[in-house]
């Protein structure tokens, strides 16, 4: 699994994601903040048992871990097919003024079932001279 934070991306035919300004940190003049638009890449690679309807939710988590925000969603994971690597599942999610009400580190955390995992963070660093 992979997840990452760019200002763009997008998907092509044959399957690959091409990036476009990848971060991990932001700075902002001022609390609450707001970022226009990031987005969130996430690759989630499945084991032949978990073929099927998938549903997750991804939360964005503030600095005391308490949900500011969650994409609800589902995937469709087929069966293994011979002479092929896994079954993979690759979200490019545009998200749009995300709203940060203080400064410190953000995660990101995917959630199915009863897995939780961190897949990214973001540090929002208070900065009075930041545009």
């Amino acid at each position: 699994m992979y997840a990452l934070l760019c200002e763009d991306a997008s998907m092509r035919p044959d399957g690959r994601v091409d990036l476009h300004g990848v971060f991990h940190h932001l700075f902002a003049p001022g609390f609450p903040a707001r970022q226009d638009r990031m987005t969130l890449v996430v690759a989630m690679e499945w084991n032949a048992d978990e073929a099927g309807r998938v549903d997750f939710r991804i939360d964005l988590l503030d600095p005391a871990a308490a949900p500011v925000g969650t994409i609800n969603g589902h995937t469709e994971v087929g069966l293994p097919r011979p002479m092929e690597p896994p079954q993979q599942t690759r979200l490019v999610m545009g998200l749009d003024d995300v709203v940060f009400p203080e400064e410190g580190t953000y995660q990101f955390e995917l959630v199915i079932g009863e897995h939780r995992e961190r897949v990214a963070m973001l540090h929002l660093i208070e900065n009075p001279e930041a545009k």
